[in-house]
């Protein structure tokens, strides 16, 4: 039992880490090489593309995407999608999906002559699921060696949780201090109770049945 509790709480901070690693927002220092729109037809990866466009068919199992291609400061490529998030979740509240699309246009640079940006984005590139993070938002940077802006949200936010859990783990240890561990107590006292009248009357009942043996074959 010991064993599956701590696998069950290493499972769920995973879980957990993976969430906030997903969502919350990161920035890239790249060099955008083009921008394009692709249909793209939604299959079991649908969990990780956004919600249509605001004032689109939310039903159709297809549609245009944009996407932003860029290459990074170490050298590595890197292809985003430019979705808008509406409403919906994550929370960027993102609605400007094409005037994205036409800054990072805008940007688009060769090697002989690049312009760098910062590119902020949520989400994880995989290529073996064809997922794409999620363009935010785009700005020109001086080079590539320009520092990241510090992440002051993400640790908010961070911090906001770390407080929400003590808080839930204060109060869950209380209600199992004054609710639970009483109910526990007794029930463990029902069985140790139950046990010792057991173990009594078979004690019992194998002394009745010494009285009908010989007296040299009697226990003790």
């Amino acid at each position: 039992m010991v064993y599956l509790k701590w696998l069950f709480w290493a499972v769920f901070w995973v879980l957990v880490a993976a969430f906030f690693h997903y969502t919350l927002p990161q920035t890239d220092i790249v060099r955008v090489t083009d921008t394009y729109e692709k249909r793209i037809d939604f299959g079991e990866n649908s969990l990780f593309w956004a919600s249509p466009d605001a004032g689109n068919d939310a039903t159709a199992i297809n549609r245009d995407v944009f996407f932003i291609q860029t290459v990074r400061a170490d050298g590595s490529t890197m292809v985003y999608r430019n979705e808008d998030t509406s409403w919906g979740w994550p929370p960027y509240f993102k609605f400007d999906t094409s005037n994205l699309q036409a800054e990072a246009a805008d940007l688009k640079s060769t090697s002989e002559a690049p312009r760098w940006a910062a590119l902020k984005h949520y989400g994880w590139r995989n290529e073996f699921l064809s997922i794409f993070p999620n363009g935010v938002s785009i700005w020109p940077v001086a080079g590539p060696d320009v520092g990241k802006p510090f992440p002051w949200l993400n640790i908010l936010i961070l911090a906001a949780f770390g407080l929400v859990a003590y808080g839930v783990w204060r109060l869950w240890r209380r209600f199992r201090a004054r609710r639970l561990d009483p109910v526990w107590d007794g029930v463990e006292a029902r069985f140790d109770a139950a046990g010792n009248a057991l173990e009594d009357r078979r004690g019992r009942v194998r002394r009745w049945l010494d009285t009908w043996r010989p007296k040299d074959k009697r226990k003790g």
